[in-house]
């Protein structure tokens, strides 16, 4: 809606019944839907910290991030020579490929480049595609806009001498909208692979762990180990509705312990069977291998890349922790340790070729064999357990920007944001998990599936990285050029690899990404088809004054809460709504909720207000703004906060008419006597102006008038009293429909795909949580 007398969000002080001037924020308009966002700039200690604290997060990020790359030591091996080791040196050859790949994708890509890529301390895809969307304009998601910028946690484009070459690129990104629909492709596949990860990882974990039974006891067949691990699935997704605040970092110690063990038994490999394979380090076992191999060669990359499962985790995980705390922990504990293991392995195999194909537990000495055992199968769920936990959190942040279909999040933990648990897709994810051990049987067959799904999305962070580089970091092309021949090449390859396996069960995670794309796909293009629908049709200001003034509309006590996905007006389901009960409530509140592309809002910058109309009935409306990360219930009632907050804007606006009328009439006083001008400024001194308009030295105390005063508080009293007759809660039940004359293929998008989702998923208020007794639903159909 159009506003005439649009005002900045000027800070003026105030003087609250004789106290002390504070100051406030005055947001005039809802076309400036992102005002200053004070005091937040992401995770605290991301810029810094003691080192006592950086230090615990560095113990605490082991239990949490290095569960699934911790565990792969369990099926690498096997994966890699499922047919057998024809030549011993192969296993210096492959030992050499798991030395580069694990220092050149966990540490160098992760470690020291992407996770400074973070979004105010967040990360995963979402952040690097929110990154993208702040400092170009490369989003579809409708509700974003230009004044966006003025959030804080928007990070600003600094001086460079590379402008030139980032603005091209910049400038080609927002001329494309064809591009624009391949970035927000990509984000929603990342997505839709890593939902293939958090079935995968369970499987392949659990059942690698427990498939150590067969090597100690014979009578233990494969049909067993397998319905073992089906148990152990089903518990572990049982649980998952207790959240992992309740046994979260007393993971730490247990996957500590697992990486001392993976050393300890690796040195002791080491030195007991072949010191010699510390040759691997030379590069060119590496090309021998090649030479050896050929084609075979290539397609064992397939299962050498599993040694970097869950390396997407270093980067996801980033919002509990600090970068610096991980990496510590990663050059610390977790890469030497993996590197020992394998070194281990590789020694032990070159005088027990023969027992590839369970290379971990052949490996045990005797004694401690139980005991590493046990700890396996512990740290096995707890690898399945983040990857489970970090699935439910990036559906979560799709689902705030509109890309995901509505279900119930539930947040387990009020110390923790982001542990969330979505009761539908853990579910799912436990019946797909039981399924594939159940089908597969084997960490071979399972492997084959599961190094799509790894390398795939790790080459798209590449991919986005690419872009931040470009148009954030503005670094030259050199730099650039450096990144993507040292490490998305060699992930390309890699990629080329598992996608030769797909007909051996690669098509698994292919096939999982493709029905979760479809879903997302059908459901953030009908919701931006609805959003520009209601844009267009929406209510203008005169006919809003026209459907107030009718004759036979009756007014009555009380307080509406009218919620819409619109957020740059009202919504045309209020006319109907008008025409169909003709009675409107004392106080209207239109309240739409937006997703900002940024990780967190302050709760005291969260509600924005703007007056639609005075008089009767008193007509408000209201952006409810969140971060991709935000928690979208309260501890309060939202009804209690609204008011509360609703309140503040009512007597921010006071005293904000009060000072522009005392500025006016000191303004006029000043031009009377503008030949005494200096000789009054310089013995008044109360008054100052700022470029922007309106300043005010802050000793100066502004009382209000009489009149304003009486104002302030007969609609302070209208709207509790409105409160206190009952607050009812107005949603719209909108129906969508194709347009005549659309294409067949549009047709079934909307009047099937839409229709099904919408009638079998959680409804809207199942999901804002809004009090069923007082709630009223209205429809419309919506022709798009």
């Amino acid at each position: 809606m159009e506003n005439s007398n649009q005002q900045s969000d000027d800070e003026i002080p105030t003087d609250m019944n004789g106290r002390k001037p504070q100051k406030l924020r005055r947001y005039d308009s809802l076309d400036l839907e992102s005002a200053k966002v004070n005091g937040q700039s992401g995770h605290g200690l991301q810029q810094g910290g003691s080192w006592a604290v950086i230090l615990q997060l560095a113990f605490q990020c082991i239990g949490v991030v290095y569960g699934d790359i911790g565990t792969s030591p369990l099926y690498v091996y096997a994966s890699t020579f499922p047919d057998g080791i024809r030549h011993r040196d192969d296993i210096v050859g492959v030992l050499s490929l798991i030395y580069y790949t694990l220092t050149l994708l966990p540490l160098v890509k992760y470690v020291f480049i992407v996770l400074r890529a973070n979004d105010n301390g967040n990360g995963g895809t979402f952040a690097l595609y929110s990154l993208l969307c702040r400092h170009a304009k490369v989003g579809l998601i409708p509700s974003q806009q230009v004044e966006d910028k003025q959030v804080s946690n928007y990070q600003l484009e600094l001086p460079s001498g590379r402008l030139g070459w980032s603005t091209k690129v910049k400038s080609a990104l927002e001329g494309s909208k064809t591009i624009k629909f391949i970035l927000l492709f990509f984000t929603m596949l990342a997505t839709s692979l890593v939902i293939g990860d958090g079935i995968l990882t369970p499987c392949i974990s659990v059942l690698s762990a427990v498939g150590g039974i067969k090597a100690a006891t014979p009578a233990m067949t494969e049909e067993r180990v397998v319905w073992i691990s089906v148990g152990i699935l089903i518990c572990l997704f049982s649980f998952q509705r207790f959240g992992t605040d309740k046994v979260g970092y007393s993971f730490a110690p247990i996957i500590c312990v697992w990486f001392f063990i993976n050393a300890g038994i690796g040195l002791f490999n080491f030195i007991q069977y072949d010191p010699t394979v510390v040759k691997a380090i030379n590069p060119w076992e590496i090309v021998e291998y090649f030479k050896r191999n050929g084609k075979d060669a290539w397609v064992s990359l397939g299962g050498i890349v599993l040694c970097i499962t869950g390396t997407e985790a270093l980067f996801a995980d980033l919002g509990h922790f600090t970068v610096r705390s991980i990496q510590i922990s990663t050059c610390a504990i977790t890469y030497p340790a993996l590197i020992l293991a394998y070194s281990g392995q590789a020694s032990f195999l070159r005088h027990h070729p023969g027992d590839v194909g369970n290379t971990f537990f052949k490996a045990i000495p005797g004694p401690i064999y139980w005991p590493v055992f046990a700890v396996a199968v512990m740290a096995a769920i707890i690898a399945s357990q983040a990857m489970i936990s970090g699935t439910f959190s990036i559906l979560q942040q799709s689902l705030s920007l509109g890309c995901f279909p509505r279900v119930k999040v539930v947040h387990t933990s009020a110390k923790y944001e982001g542990q969330v648990y979505i009761p539908e897709v853990n579910f799912i994810l436990m019946v797909a998990c039981v399924c594939v051990t159940l089908g597969f049987k084997t960490t071979e067959k399972i492997g084959n599936a599961y190094g799509i799904a790894v390398v795939f999305a790790e080459t798209i962070t590449s991919s986005f990285m690419v872009l931040v580089m470009i148009i954030i970091w503005k670094r030259s092309i050199l730099t650039v050029m450096a990144y993507v021949v040292f490490i998305m090449s060699v992930e390309v390859t890699y990629l080329s690899s598992v996608l030769y396996k797909f007909p051996h069960g690669g098509y698994l995670p292919i096939a999982f990404a493709s029905v979760s794309m479809t879903l997302m796909f059908i459901w953030n293009y009908v919701y931006r088809k609805k959003y520009y629908y209601e844009m267009d049709h929406k209510v203008s200001p005169d006919q809003l004054r026209e459907i107030a003034a009718r004759s036979n509309l009756c007014r009555i006590p009380g307080l509406a809460i009218f919620y819409s996905e619109l957020v740059h007006g009202i919504p045309p389901i209020f006319e109907h709504y008008a025409a169909s009960i003709p009675a409107l409530h004392s106080v209207l509140v239109f309240v739409s909720f937006k997703s900002l592309p940024i990780s967190k809002i302050p709760l005291e910058e969260r509600f924005l207000f703007r007056r639609v109309q005075s008089g009767e009935p008193r007509v408000f409306r209201c952006i409810v703004r969140y971060g991709y990360t935000d928690i979208r219930t309260d501890e309060a009632p939202f009804e209690k906060i609204l008011v509360e907050r609703l309140k503040v804007f009512i007597r921010e606006e006071c005293w904000l008419k009060s000072l522009q009328n005392q500025n006016q009439n000191q303004n006029q006083q000043r031009q009377q006597n503008n030949t005494n001008h200096d000789q009054l400024m310089e013995n008044d001194g109360t008054e100052e102006y700022s470029k922007e308009g309106i300043g005010i030295k802050e000793e100066e105390t502004i009382s209000l008038n009489d009149d304003d005063e009486v104002e302030e508080e007969e609609e302070i009293e209208q709207l509790d009293k409105a409160a206190r007759a009952g607050v009812i809660h107005l949603m719209g039940e909108n129906e969508v429909v194709a347009a005549k004359g659309s294409s067949i293929g549009k047709k079934m998008l909307i009047n099937y795909g839409y229709s099904f989702l919408k009638k079998n998923l959680r409804q809207q208020d199942k999901v804002l949580d809004v009090p069923r007794k007082r709630l009223l639903k209205v429809g419309m159909t919506y022709e798009l």
